[in-house]
C-alpha cells in the first residue's frame, strides 16, 4: 500500500510539473499606475482574455507606476529582452519613432468604437509602421486608447478662440505649434506638482493636456473652466509590444491565442472609453469645475485655425524620408476621414 500511495505521489508530481511547464508568465510594464481608464482595461479585459484564449497556458504578470520602466526607457528595455512587453508611448522616443509622431498632428479625431476600429486595424493598413517597430525588435500585440485633450483655463473661457495671448502649458511639439497658430503661447513646465503652483500664482493661464492628466493633479482646484470634446483626440497612442523574439518563441498556438484576445478586447474597449469618459466629466463637476463640451462646429474652427496641414509640412520637409512620411500622413488622413466625415476636408 505504501509503494502504491509513493507511486501515485510521484505521478501527481509529474502531472504538476508538466503543468506548470505548459504555463508562461509574461512580464508586462506599464509607466502609469492601475486604476485610470487604460491600465484598468489592459488588465482587467485584455490580459484576462489573453489568459482566457490561451486555456490558461499564458498569463500577464504586469507591474505599474514605473515599477521596471518608466515611459522613456520602456522601448529600450522591452528592444533588449529586459521586459517580455510594456506600453511604447511614440512619443517619448521620437527618434527611434519618427513616422508615430504624426498620429499627435491632427487636431481631430474619431472617438469611441471609431477609433478603436481605426488604430486596431493601422498596422495591417500601414505596413511602415510595424516596419518603425520591427526595427526596434518589437512587435505591437494591441494598441489602447487614452482620454482626448482638454483646455484648463483659471479664468472663463466663452470658446477656443479665446486662448489668443494665454499661457498654456502643453507637452507635444505638435500641440506647442497649435497653441502658437492661434495666438496663444506654449509654456514648457515639468509635469506634476510644478504645472498646479504655477496655475496657482497665475504664472500660467492654463493647460491644453488629456483630461485625466489635468484631474490627477487637481488641476481644476485652480483652473476650473474647462473646454473639452471627445473628438479633440490625443493621439497619444498606446502601442502595447512585445520583444520579437519572445513572440518568436511562442507557439503557433499562443500566438493565435494573444490575436484573438485583441481581436475580443477591441470590441469593448470603445464602450470603456466613453463610459469612462463620462465618468471624468461628472468628477470634474463634483469638484466645482465649470465644464463644457464643444460643439462640432467649434471643433471645425479649431482644425482650420491651428494650420495644422502646413505645421505638418514643414515637419516632414525638414526629414531625410519626406516621401515615406508623406504617404503615412496622407494614409492617417484619409482613415481619419472614413471614420469620421464630420470631420473631413473643407474644399
Amino acid at each position: 500500500m505504501r509503494i502504491l500511495f509513493a507511486v501515485l505521489i510521484a505521478l501527481l508530481a509529474v502531472a504538476v510539473g508538466e503543468a506548470n511547464a505548459m504555463e508562461r508568465v509574461l512580464t508586462y510594464s506599464d509607466h502609469e499606475p492601475l486604476g485610470n481608464m487604460r491600465t484598468a482595461f489592459l488588465n482587467d479585459v485584455f490580459f484576462k482574455n489573453i489568459e482566457k484564449e490561451s486555456h490558461g497556458k499564458l498569463k500577464i504578470e504586469p507591474h505599474w507606476n514605473s515599477e521596471l520602466s518608466t515611459g522613456y526607457d520602456a522601448l529600450k528595455k522591452t528592444k533588449d529582452g529586459t521586459l517580455d512587453m510594456a506600453v511604447i508611448v511614440p512619443e517619448y522616443d521620437a527618434a527611434n519613432m519618427p513616422l508615430h509622431q504624426l498620429f499627435k498632428s491632427f487636431p481631430l479625431g474619431p472617438s469611441g468604437k471609431k477609433q478603436v476600429e481605426f488604430l486596431s486595424t493601422i498596422y495591417r493598413d500601414i505596413s511602415v509602421l510595424q516596419e518603425e517597430l520591427e526595427k526596434q525588435n518589437l512587435v505591437p500585440v494591441y494598441v489602447a486608447i487614452g482620454y482626448p485633450v482638454a483646455f484648463y483655463s483659471t479664468s472663463p473661457i466663452k470658446d477656443l478662440t479665446e486662448l489668443k495671448n494665454k499661457k498654456l502649458r502643453t507637452a507635444s511639439f505638435w500641440h506647442q505649434d497649435h497653441l502658437k497658430a492661434v495666438g496663444a503661447s506654449p509654456v514648457k513646465i515639468p509635469w506634476g506638482k510644478q504645472v498646479y503652483d504655477a496655475l496657482k500664482k497665475k504664472e500660467l493661464d492654463g493647460l491644453m493636456v488629456n483630461i485625466d492628466s489635468g484631474y490627477d493633479i487637481n488641476a481644476q482646484e485652480v483652473a476650473p473652466y474647462i473646454l473639452t470634446s471627445k473628438k479633440l483626440w490625443l493621439g497619444h497612442i498606446y502601442v502595447i509590444s512585445m520583444n520579437k523574439d519572445v513572440w518568436g518563441s511562442l507557439s503557433k498556438d499562443d500566438k493565435a491565442a494573444i490575436k484573438n484576445a485583441a481581436d475580443a478586447s477591441y470590441k469593448s474597449m470603445g464602450s470603456f472609453a466613453d463610459k469612462a469618459f463620462e465618468w471624468q466629466i461628472k468628477e470634474l463637476k463634483k469638484s466645482n469645475a465649470k465644464v463644457r463640451i464643444l460643439t462640432d462646429k467649434e471643433l471645425l474652427q479649431w482644425k482650420q485655425a491651428v494650420n495644422f496641414k502646413e505645421i505638418q509640412n514643414q515637419w516632414i520637409d525638414a526629414l531625410p524620408d519626406k516621401t515615406i512620411v508623406e504617404d503615412v500622413r496622407n494614409s492617417i488622413q484619409a482613415r481619419l476621414n472614413f471614420y469620421d466625415t464630420n470631420f473631413g476636408e473643407a474644399d
